[in-house]
């Protein structure tokens, strides 16, 4: 039968060269999606806990041991699909090479407005403390601050659309899950941004290092915000110039700045203490 024939022809062929697209095709809707991707173990269990919306977990082939085991049970419990896969597979998928044998598919993560950060602190009755990120570039900087923010209780942070790197898989991975509990707000212009904080009554201090006064001798005390410049050239002159005032980082040492993360830290534990005392 004709029919039958021209059906037959090439059929297994053509069968198996199909089947490669697709699986091709799937394997490049992951690798696509960085900035639905969560890498690592802390990451992922803390979205988990966090109740974000994740569509599915892919985890190493005979890797059950440890966290790995609350992160499947955890899935379950919510009915999220997990998905043994080839170690090899995850590694190819992931973007910071550091995934332990797990990464996640999730929602991307949503960025707030401005005032949901201001709410968040009247909510807690606290001064707003909040973080400004002036063209931070390094997703491990980022990372490393948002970590840093959660552990003094900061309200938010604030970074720019442009020239800087926004919530990525390597960002998850370097807040070690803090990017679950960290507002972040996304703007289009940072010295505006500065103009409207000032406008809720929030100080808005800069850090360089060629203000007069060191960080220690300021009051930073009551609403504040803390502009952290970028890490080779620092805040930009519009933004320092917005800034009620700017401090330096004292260096007695042969290098004349630290990482962007580092100084970040620094400052904000100083303004973690002022106001405890």
């Amino acid at each position: 039968m004709a029919d039958g024939k021209d059906r037959r022809s090439g059929g297994t062929a053509d069968f198996k060269k199909n089947r490669e697209f697709k699986i091709e095709f799937k394997m490049q809707d992951f690798m696509d999606n960085d900035f639905n991707k969560l890498e690592g173990r802390n990451p992922v269990y803390e979205a988990l806990k966090s109740n974000r919306s994740i569509n599915k977990i892919l985890i190493a082939k005979g890797d059950r041991e440890g966290s790995i085991r609350q992160i499947t049970a955890l899935a379950k419990e919510k009915g999220i699909v997990v998905q043994e896969v080839d170690r090899s597979i995850l590694d190819n998928l992931s973007s910071t090479h550091s995934h332990q044998g797990v990464i996640a598919y999730a929602a991307v993560k949503d960025y707030v407005d401005v005032d949901d950060i201001i709410r968040i602190a009247e909510d807690r009755g606290e001064p707003p403390f909040i973080i400004i990120l002036d063209e931070i570039t390094d997703p491990h900087n980022l990372g490393s601050i948002l970590r840093t923010a959660d552990a003094v209780g900061a309200h938010g942070v604030i970074i720019p659309k442009r020239r800087a790197t926004g919530l990525t898989a390597v960002v998850s991975k370097a807040s070690a899950g803090a990017v679950e509990y960290v507002p972040v707000a996304r703007v289009t212009n940072i010295p505006q941004t500065i103009e409207y904080l000032k406008k809720k009554n929030i100080w808005v201090v800069g850090t360089d290092s060629d203000a007069r006064e060191s960080f220690y001798k300021s009051d930073l005390k009551g609403p504040i915000a803390v502009v952290v410049g970028s890490e080779g050239e620092g805040i930009g002159r519009l933004v320092r110039e917005k800034c009620d005032f700017v401090v330096n980082i004292p260096m007695k040492g042969q290098i004349s700045s630290l990482n962007a993360a580092v100084a970040g830290a620094i400052i904000m534990y100083e303004v973690l203490k002022q106001r405890s005392e």
